[in-house]
Formats: structure tokens, sequence, C-alpha cells
């Protein structure tokens, strides 16, 4: 999943009696459902941060984080490329950054077809947070 919107409220429980913990400011963003109850979901996010949203503000497409782990405060971005091909041989049609969102079209288990801005490519699907290691999308 990912989240519809540039604000929405991480709360501490299911319902808007439970207080704000957080607020997510970036549309997009993969999270991850790790419980439901009625028209909210428990997430994840991929720096482990979890709480309740409502299901209003999930969307159904699928996104990943490119290498969240690899972003270090003062240190220069982990460049990942986009690749023309599901190879490593293939030409790269461009780097990103690491904590860039990337729309995700498919995954084979080893490789996703993604795009990032207007580049269309694939990316090891080990470079991605926002789909389980081995998964397939169709």
């Amino acid at each position: 999943m990912s989240l519809k919107s540039d604000r929405v409220n991480l709360r501490n429980g299911p319902g808007t009696d439970y207080p704000t913990g957080w607020v997510f400011r970036r549309a997009g963003l993969p999270l991850e459902i790790v419980k439901e109850f009625e028209g909210w979901r428990k997430v994840r996010d991929a720096e482990g941060a979890t709480g309740w949203v409502l299901q209003s503000f999930l969307s159904g497409r699928r996104t990943g984080l490119v290498v969240p782990w690899d972003r270090k405060a003062g240190a220069p971005p982990a460049i990942v490329p986009i690749m023309a091909t599901d190879s490593d041989r293939a030409g790269v049609v461009a780097n990103v950054e690491a904590g860039v969102i990337a729309d995700i079209h498919s995954c084979d288990g080893r490789w996703c077809r993604v795009t990032v801005g207007k580049y269309v490519g694939y990316i090891l699907q080990k470079k991605l947070w926002g789909v389980y290691e081995g998964e397939t999308i169709k």
C-alpha cells in the first residue's frame, strides 16, 4: 500500500479518539499493513514506525523506496541504477538516490519494473523497500 495524500495522521490506535503520534507528509510513501480493524489499518514504514491510518488515506498503488537503509546524515546519497532491461549487463537508464519513491509495475522475485519520474526501467528487487524478498507482482 502507499499513501494517497501529502498529509496523513499516524494514530496511536484505530480511531480518531486516539492521539496522533506522527504525521506522514509524502504522498506515494510505501507502507506495510500489519493489522486491520474495521476501517483502520495498522501500518509500518521503512524506518519501523508503526501506527494506525484510516483506510481511505491508503492507495492500492504499489510503490517502493530505493535503498532507504543507505541514507546517512551528512554523507553523499547512495546511488542506484535503473537498468534498461532486467539484466546486470543492460544499459543504465538513470541513476536515482536513496530514498526516492519508485512506482512498481511488476516484480519477478529478482527485478522490479519501475517508473521514477519520466524514467522507466528495472531495479534489483533487493534495492527496494516495499516489496518482500522473492515476491512476484504482475
